[in-house]
């Protein structure tokens, strides 16, 4: 096992590196110190074929310009903010309005946009690649300096870890996650639709034509949102559910997880035979398949258009600070903040 560093871009004259981390049976994960980007994972397929399946750009200056933050980890807070603001003991904080009235992802500078400090650890059983970054007290209208962790692990047994951690000395909040598109065909030789998903989950949240929850737990039974046996994403592209219209004809939705730890997040794409299992100590996952993506540009060379990859978005609940119902993101002064979420990459039985 090994990580392999190289030069990727050069940015504000700091130097963007790519890290690969490369296991014993051929798995690899290419991820970069800006934004702390996954830009490739190569699996193989049933056939023994080794091939990328996330979504990505060749160029630095792709992902510096990009919007639909391939690969990247997102905060201070992942998701939706009403309004760009909160209160927190009594004192309202601003955000940046970053996505028409709302504050999304972060904001204009979030964790995706900077360079973040990067060490290497190998060992026979695994290998490493650890994340650092302070972010300053006040950074896009949040309180508190708070030093952040990400840590990315991959083993033999083909499973990539992500370890997140925070600490601040002030009262603030903090929800990361990961916001790689996954595409499991392998170099993007077909879109997502018909993959199919399973969630450990009979709760979704409500959104409105802001795609904010309305702090409705909507049944999942009877509905397109019924992944709890294996549903092709296709169903709810397709589906006259005004949730699915709601999103731009698909998902772009939080699901309460009843189950963490519990391969409680499973997609599979029947024909290269890959499969991803997902599991978690978050208590949800936002579930997005690209609806938004529009046909301009290329990833990858293949033609950028709605459904090119599905993202997993293990985290928090979203717009929780307005929802007092929602499990809560605050972050206490001096308290520190851990979330793992595995990534198992495997065959399914022919």
């Amino acid at each position: 096992m090994k990580v392999i560093q190289e030069k990727f871009g050069e940015l504000n004259n700091q130097t963007v590196n790519s890290y690969t981390l490369v296991n014993d049976q051929g798995m690899e994960l290419t991820c970069l110190n800006y934004g702390c980007i996954i830009t490739k994972i190569i699996t193989p397929d049933q056939n023994g074929n080794f091939e990328n399946i996330v979504l990505g750009y060749d160029t630095l200056a792709e992902y510096v310009s990009g919007s639909y933050f391939l690969g990247t980890v997102v905060g201070r807070v992942a998701g939706r903010i009403k309004e760009g603001s909160f209160d927190l003991d009594g004192k309202t904080y601003t955000l940046a309005k970053n996505e028409n009235n709302n504050h999304l992802h972060g904001g204009n500078k979030g964790f995706d946009k900077v360079i973040w400090n990067a060490s290497i650890d190998e060992n026979d059983e695994e290998v490493s690649v650890q994340f650092s970054y302070l972010s300053p007290d006040g950074e896009e209208g949040y309180p508190g300096n708070v030093n952040i962790k990400v840590m990315y692990t991959l083993n033999n047994q083909n499973e990539l870890t992500i370890h997140y951690s925070g600490i601040s000395d002030e009262k603030t909040l903090l929800n990361l996650t990961n916001h790689s598109y996954f595409n499991l065909s392998g170099n993007i030789k077909r879109d997502i639709l018909n993959h199919s998903l399973s969630i450990k989950s009979d709760k979704f949240l409500e959104l409105n034509d802001e795609l904010l929850p309305t702090g409705e737990l909507l049944d999942v039974f009877g509905t397109p949102f019924d992944f709890t046996s294996e549903r092709l994403i296709q169903s709810g592209v397709e589906a006259n559910h005004p949730q699915n219209q709601l999103a731009g004809q698909g998902y772009d939705h939080p699901f309460l997880l009843s189950s963490n730890h519990d391969q409680e997040i499973v997609l599979t794409d029947s024909v290269s035979g890959r499969t991803l299992t997902i599991e978690t100590d978050e208590p949800g996952v936002v579930v997005y398949s690209g609806n938004q993506m529009k046909s301009e540009g290329e990833i990858y060379g293949v033609p950028s258009r709605k459904y090119l990859g599905i993202c997993l978005e293990t985290q928090g609940l979203p717009d929780a600070i307005h929802h007092p119902n929602f499990p809560s993101w605050v972050l206490e002064k001096d308290q520190e903040y851990t979330s793992v979420t595995k990534y198992k990459f495997g065959v399914a039985a022919k």
